[in-house]
């Protein structure tokens, strides 16, 4: 699914109920690009991180052992 990507600010005013819709000033901007570069490489290390701990568990499958059995023997 495509995100697609609007510059617009929507500010809502809880008490008197009025919302108002603006553009994105530049630092705004500029900031939202950073935080969704950030935010795209925090899942990128989070999807690693799961690759890496599935290909570990497969190697103790495959040796028969869990990651409880690591524990029960003090490695984990």
């Amino acid at each position: 699914m495509e995100t697609i990507v609007t510059n617009l600010v929507k500010i809502h005013n809880a008490e008197t109920g009025e919302v108002i819709e603006r553009q994105m000033t530049k630092d705004e901007l500029v900031q939202w690009q950073l935080d969704q570069e950030k935010e795209k490489e925090r899942l990128e290390a989070i999807a690693i991180a799961d690759a890496k701990k599935a290909a570990a568990e497969a190697k103790l499958a495959a040796l028969g052992l869990t990651a409880d059995d690591l524990k029960a023997l003090g490695l984990g």
